[in-house]
């Protein structure tokens, strides 16, 4: 017991010594390992780095240890590599980003401690090394959003990673791994798995989908974005106890939705959007109590919302916008005690009624979005829901007032209202307390704002939508206190006032500025910053045009008193990115010739400078606009050629150049270069020589006008190559400008066309116009019968010329014709009978030709006036009073039998009384069998091509005897 002490002191001592050689141990700077770190310099040598991402690693003396590199970290005590993460942050908006690029090498599985691989938002490409397979103690792999075309073409390699919970393959091309779902069930470990936007074959049912060896531990699934059909649910569904996420948006699902889902019963996730879904949504909702996400928008679902839905009771976001769903919102919402955002815009749900019509107004809700649906009546209570932001009923039918309730949201940041039936007044009661309010829309309604500028709203929002609100007359003083306005629309607010000055402040950070259709006076100064949408059009501005306005993205100026000549700008320096797309100076008092600078505003894609007093050339330079669709030059006084640089617009759908001094050919290269055109219209100039055949090339031409020209030769037989106006199809001329992801702007373009005698414009139906006219020049020849192939023509007008021989006998073909004017030429022969086939035909001209014969007899021709056929000395027959002589013979024989003109009158009474009797048969018969007629088609139709018949015949028979009459009490 002596020794005790002494031992004691003795194990005190080893054990301090141990201990300092663990610290010793503990300080020690173990380096990377050498092997690991010369396979990472092996994989740098197959990326791109063109951001210097990656200096950090190399060969010299301070970059020795590969755990200090960039990306890399080590384990502390063995130094081996055990996570390499050079994932670049997602984009924010749109913009470049640093990435990394080039290919994955296979030398990244020399790393077998690996244990985390993040490569994700990349621009990586090429074939996936499968030798990832050997990385064993992989825990993640996240290869995700790489945008430089990478594929894999099995994934039978992720047996091989038996620790592996997390994997992100989104992006990557598997088209070819047909054998996705049995590598995906010999991973059991696997937790998380976003396979979103990868190409995914279908599951082929002959392949065994057996779970057997499969996780039970997956609780993230993502296939969004994939082509998948409803072949997937037989697999989907063996997790059905231990999904928590399911996304399979953007899909072709176009099936019913199945019950089964009902019994995902863990789901906290599920988005089915943007599918194909179709038929009601089932009640087996109900059963997903714990659902706190449901997003079902953009499918084809119809029927009611089901009450069911009042048992998900976790419900925090619910979608189900752009569906076709109706009746009423259920009441069962309002157990939704959870709900923060509610969408059920774009469908077709009714009424409003009830306090608490949406959810559980305990204050939870904070967007509702119920806009482009047919709610009516008043506007709805929310005083339960003083904690929303978004609320968005635009596009309904409400009515009645905007109550100043509205201002108690005081957390409002969207007031989205547009295009309803709302009336009264919007005072500063309404809007003072929306301190947060940053977009206010209640544009198309029937409101009238009455704020004074002591009584300004306290918000400042970047966006104020009042279209069609009344504003004016003076301009509203309050909008001054928006200092932070990126985007106004007070449009049609019945402004008669001067812009302030004060307003020209507010829009250096404009990108969008429309005050149309106002009375605005006064001149434009020239601005320091031009909004990138900029309509003043249909106002009384005056003065010149600033070079500053040509800065816009969309500049729209028409409809004004604008005068003086137009630079287009041409020494602006510091010129937007994004040039100039859509320029509209038409209606204004512009004058001079045209600059030749149009290299700056490449971009261009509609020109509408029509119904100004331009003159001069159109300068060569106008060809550099090989993006311009539209091209509206009508009404001016341009004279010479067309310039041939014009056959480089090859994008062109539109050319109106009408009503100018336009002069030489028209040209060979506007047939073969310019395939797109739509319309054509060189009316009222100078052309002269022939039609070119090359004009038969344009395919998708649906309007062509060169009338008013001194054009002469032949009439193209290859016109029947004018295949759009033989074919069953319109197009309208729309385009859209997406300027940013959140403001579209649309354009439907229009043109005046020559109908029925008078200049109308058509926009939206423009697309259903398809006409020729070749009318007032000095063609001869004869009307090729191959017109009458473009059996789609509405309107043809030959008009004024000095056409030849007979009118084609084919011409019924053209049974959608409602315009045909061939008056004024040298046609001679019968009308042939086909004519009277054309049923819809309303405006008919054939005066002033060398027509002869019987007008064929048919209620559509004689109902037109008798000049329509005046001017053709050989024409006889209704509605010409000239009769024809075999009428002439057939009254001959039968009066020569009479004495006396009382017998005559008699007899001509007697006739009359018979045919009364016939016709007064006639509708008794009629009403007998009517019954019969409606319920026979084949009798329906057999009766009424007779009834046809007699009626021609009573007519013309009721005229011969009635001028019988007459002539008898003359004689």
């Amino acid at each position: 017991m002596a020794t005790s002490p002494f031992r004691y002191f003795i194990s005190l001592f080893l054990l301090l010594l141990c201990f300092e050689a663990c610290l010793r141990v503990g300080d020690a700077k173990v380096g990377c390992i050498e092997r690991e770190r010369q396979a990472l310099l092996h994989f740098k040598q197959g990326v791109v780095d063109d951001y210097g991402m990656l200096s950090s690693w190399g060969n010299g003396e301070d970059k020795r240890d590969c755990c200090k590199w960039r990306g890399v970290e080590c384990n502390n005590q063995t130094g081996h590599v055990i996570m390499l993460d050079l994932h670049t942050p997602p984009p924010v908006g749109i913009g470049y980003f640093q990435s990394l690029g080039g290919k994955i090498g296979p030398s990244l599985a020399e790393l077998q401690h690996l244990k985390h691989l993040n490569l994700s938002w990349n621009q990586f490409e090429g074939i996936l090394p499968t030798q990832l397979g050997n990385l064993s103690n992989l825990q993640s792999l996240d290869l995700g959003h790489n945008y430089g075309d990478m594929s894999c073409g099995n994934l039978d390699w992720l047996s091989d990673l038996p620790l592996l919970t997390h994997l992100d393959l989104s992006g990557v091309n598997l088209s070819k791994a047909i054998h996705w779902p049995q590598a995906i069930n010999k991973m059991p470990s696997l937790t998380e798995l976003y396979l979103s936007d990868t190409q995914l074959p279908p599951i082929i049912p002959t392949i065994s989908i057996s779970h057997i060896n499969s996780s039970t531990s997956l609780a993230v699934l993502d296939l969004s974005r994939n082509g998948l059909t409803s072949s997937i649910y037989p697999w989907l569904f063996c997790f059905n106890s231990v999904l928590v996420h399911l996304d399979l948006c953007m899909n072709d699902l176009n099936c019913s939705i199945l019950d089964a889902f009902g019994n995902m019963t863990t789901l906290a996730y599920l988005d089915l959007s943007l599918n194909e879904l179709r038929g009601s949504i089932p009640d087996a909702f109900g059963n997903m109590t714990t659902l706190a996400h449901l997003d079902l928008h953009s499918n084809h679902l119809n029927g009611s919302i089901p009450d069911a839905f009042g048992n998900m009771t976790s419900l925090a976001y619910l979608d189900l916008s752009s569906n076709q769903l109706e009746g009423e919102i259920p009441k069962s919402l309002t157990d939704l005690c959870n709900l923060q955002e509610l969408w059920l815009s774009r469908n077709n749900l009714t009424g409003l009624k009830e306090k608490d019509f949406l959810a559980c107004s305990n204050h939870t809700l904070e967007v509702l979005g119920l806009s482009y649906n047919q709610f009516k009546g008043s506007f709805p209570d929310l005083s339960g829901f003083s904690q929303l932001r978004e609320l968005s009923l635009g596009f309904n039918q409400l009515n009645g007032t905007l109550p100043e309730s509205i201002g108690q949201l005081a957390q409002l940041q969207v007031l989205s209202i547009p295009s309803n039936s709302l009336r009264g007044t919007v005072s500063a009661n309404h809007l003072f307390g929306l301190s947060n309010l940053i977009n206010l829309d209640l544009s198309f309604n029937s409101l009238t704002f009455n704020i004074s500028l002591e009584q300004v709203p306290q918000f400042r929002a970047s966006r104020i939508m009042l279209a069609s609100c009344k504003l004016g007359p003076r301009f509203p003083n309050w909008l001054q206190t928006q200092e932070v306005l990126r985007e106004l629309d007070i449009s049609a607010s019945g402004i008669s006032d001067a812009i302030p000055n004060w307003f020209w402040n507010l829009t250096s950070d404009f990108k969008w500025l429309n005050i149309s259709n106002n009375h605005i006076s006064g001149t434009l100064p020239n601005l320091q910053a031009t909004p990138l949408m900029l309509d003043m059009s249909s106002n009384c501005l005056e003065g010149s045009i600033p070079q500053s306005v040509f800065n816009a993205g969309w500049l729209d100026l028409s409809k004004n008193l604008f005068s003086g000549s137009i630079s287009l700008s041409c020494g602006t320096t510091n010129q937007p990115s994004w040039g100039l797309s859509h320029l509209d100076l038409s209606n204004n008092r512009l004058s001079g010739e045209l600059s030749n600078c149009w290299e700056r505003w490449k971009y261009l894609f509609v020109l509408n400078l029509a119904n100004n007093n331009f003159s001069g050339k159109i300068k060569d330079s106008i060809g550099l606009l090989d993006q311009m669709q539209t091209l509206h030059l009508r009404n001016n006084s341009f004279t010479g050629a067309l310039p041939s640089s014009l056959k480089n617009c090859r994008a062109l759908r539109l050319i109106d150049l009408g009503k100018n001094k336009l002069s030489g050919k028209i040209t060979a290269w506007m047939g073969g270069s310019l395939s797109d055109l739509i319309v054509l219209n060189l009316r009222s100039n100078e052309f002269n020589g022939s039609i070119p055949s090359s004009l038969c090339q344009l395919k998708q031409i649906q309007m062509l006008d060169l009338s008013s020209n001194n054009l002469s030769g032949k009439i193209p037989k290859c016109l029947k190559n004018l295949t759009a106006m033989a074919q069953k199809r319109s197009q309208v001329l729309f385009y859209d400008t997406w300027y940013d992801a959140s403001n579209p702007h649309y354009y439907v373009d229009s043109t005046l066309v020559q109908w029925k005698g008078k200049e109308q414009e058509y926009k939206k139906t423009l697309g259903l116009i398809k006409s020729i006219d070749f009318s007032s020049n000095k063609l001869i020849g004869e009307i090729p019968i191959e017109v009458t192939d473009l059996v789609e023509l509405v309107s043809l007008n030959l008009s004024s010329n000095n056409l030849i021989g007979s009118i084609p006998t084919t011409i019924g073909q053209l049974k959608l014709l409602d315009v045909l004017d061939l008056s004024q030429n040298q046609l001679n022969g019968r009308i042939p009978d086909t004519l009277s086939q054309i049923a819809d035909l309303s405006v008919l001209d054939l005066s002033n030709n060398t027509l002869l014969g019987k007008i064929p007899l048919g209620t559509q021709l004689q109902s037109f006036d008798a000049s329509t056929y005046e001017g053709n000395p050989g024409l006889c027959g209704p509605p010409l009073l000239k009769r024809c002589p075999e009428d002439e013979l057939g009254g001959v024989s039968f009066i020569s039998g009479l004495s006396s003109k009382k017998e005559d009158i008699q007899d001509d009474a007697n006739n009359i009384w018979f045919y009364g009797n016939i016709v007064l048969g006639f509708i008794i018969g009629f009403w007998g069998v009517c019954g019969t007629l409606l319920f026979n088609s084949s009798w329906r139709y057999a009766y009424f091509q007779l009834l046809s018949k007699i009626k021609d015949w009573l007519y013309v028979t009721t005229i011969v005897n009635m001028n019988r009459i007459r002539r008898s009490l003359q004689g």
